[in-house]
């Protein structure tokens, strides 16, 4: 009879807390407690018996942290591949050109409900486009320096995974003209996205295909972990991510939708980016931050 995996939970609270949240771990029954952040990060061999149930159990402590329950052996992972808008920028780049436009309010209700997954993505990115017609190319660009902002952790997350090895990839449902931006400020390798048509410096109100959406964003997980998404940690927040989260090793929902944050091993919720890093057993002292 083979043996049952050993399991590590990772606890990671939004605040600092002093010695109380390694006293509380094992209060609550975890053994071999090891601290990855001063009053922040913590680590222990399981009594939970996933994350659900980390969960119910910190819960019940009355404590407000993000968990992760998973086997230790491959817990760090080699490959990270991560969505772009909402979760590793805090912004949806195309609610914010279309407020440039003017037509903010219908262009993110068409983003809300495809998030969601209520309405398919590739229609709803075509209809989106189509109203930023005639937009001055310029204005990218503006747009970019104005109202994109990293969200915090995302260029540690990146530079310290690069670091210790692993290959990183952004792949986003949005424009190839941000995604080349946000990769270099974050320090991903490589990132994928869709290109926005445009001729004599205004946007046509097209996107050039195929379109990258849930599925290319899956083949695009397959094609960088050479087969094996077991090595790759996932993160996104929309309903486009969820093949890539549910196929990956370690599938996180950052501040995601509802569908997606019940279909991930686990997820980012009170916490920020450096989280998946604790969640793979690093500590701050090998956190890359410049």
């Amino acid at each position: 009879m083979t043996a049952p995996l050993e399991q590590i939970t990772t606890f990671v609270l939004p605040d600092h807390s002093g010695d109380i949240l390694a006293a509380g771990v094992q209060a609550l029954g975890f053994r071999d407690v090891k601290t990855l952040s001063p009053g922040r990060a913590v680590e222990a061999v399981s009594t939970a018996k996933d994350s659900a149930d980390a969960r119910a159990i910190l819960a019940a402590a009355k404590i407000t942290g993000d968990v992760c329950v998973q086997p230790v052996a491959g817990r760090r992972k080699t490959v990270l591949i991560c969505d772009m808008d909402s979760t590793l920028i805090g912004q949806e780049c195309i609610d914010e050109l279309a407020d440039f436009a003017g037509v903010k309010d219908r262009v993110s209700e068409i983003t809300e409900r495809a998030m969601r997954g209520e309405i398919g993505f590739e229609g709803a990115l075509e209809e989106r486009v189509s109203l930023l017609k005639g937009l001055p190319v310029s204005t990218l660009q503006r747009c970019f320096d104005e109202r994109i902002r990293l969200n915090p952790g995302a260029r540690t997350l990146a530079q310290t995974m690069a670091t210790n090895g692993a290959k990183t990839l952004i792949v986003s449902g949005g424009f190839t003209f941000f995604s080349e931006r946000v990769a270099a400020a974050c320090g991903f390798f490589n990132h994928q996205a869709n290109q926005l048509v445009d001729a004599d410096g205004t946007l046509t109100g097209t996107v050039g295909y195929p379109i990258l959406g849930r599925e290319a964003k899956f083949d695009a997980l397959i094609d960088i972990c050479d087969g094996d998404p077991t090595r790759a940690l996932a993160i996104g927040d929309g309903a486009n991510d969820l093949a890539m989260i549910e196929a990956a090793g370690l599938g996180l929902a950052y501040y995601a939708k509802p569908a997606v944050a019940a279909a991930a091993h686990s997820a980012i919720t009170c916490t920020d980016l450096r989280t998946a890093l604790y969640f793979q057993g690093y500590s701050d002292v090998e956190f890359i931050e410049d």
